[in-house]
């Protein structure tokens, strides 16, 4: 069994709750997932002893927050060269800071990128059926990315 760490900034709860569904849908996977705020990672021993990785924000003025920016930085420190990742946040207009997250996964940090891409959703889709259950399948993505 694989162990994801869903890692994530919200400011108004979307992402957090997009975090929350994406942690179901690597359970329902048969794998195991571990949510945290970006403010409890403190260093990159944190990020010890996952197999899978989701990073979360949304984005904000067509880019992610600078906790997020400085939450990167801190990463690139864990060597997470070849493990499996994903990333993820909510938008009202642009949606960019998932895509530049994960790109910065795949390409700075050599991961194994899930094939589904960096996923946003629009705010107002989070709270509905159709929103909870794409969030759940990205979950499911990264777990099939694990091998379960």
């Amino acid at each position: 069994m694989g162990k994801v760490l869903i890692a994530y900034y919200s400011r108004t709860g979307k992402t957090e709750k997009m975090a929350e569904y994406i942690a179901e849908g690597v359970r329902f996977s048969g794998n195991s997932a571990e949510i945290k705020k970006l403010s409890e990672i403190k260093n990159e021993k944190d990020l010890e002893g996952y197999d899978g990785y989701a990073f979360g924000c949304p984005t904000y003025h067509r880019d992610m927050t600078a906790n997020m920016k400085t939450f990167l930085f801190m990463v690139e420190k864990a060597n997470l060269n070849g493990k499996v990742g994903g990333s993820f946040g909510s938008y009202t207009h642009s949606g960019n800071a998932p895509k530049y997250i994960f790109d910065t996964m795949k390409h700075v940090f050599k991961m194994e990128m899930t094939p589904l891409g960096s996923f946003n959703l629009l705010e107002h889709l989070v709270d509905d059926t159709e929103g909870m259950r794409a969030c759940q399948d990205y979950g499911k993505s990264l777990s099939d990315k694990l091998g379960s």
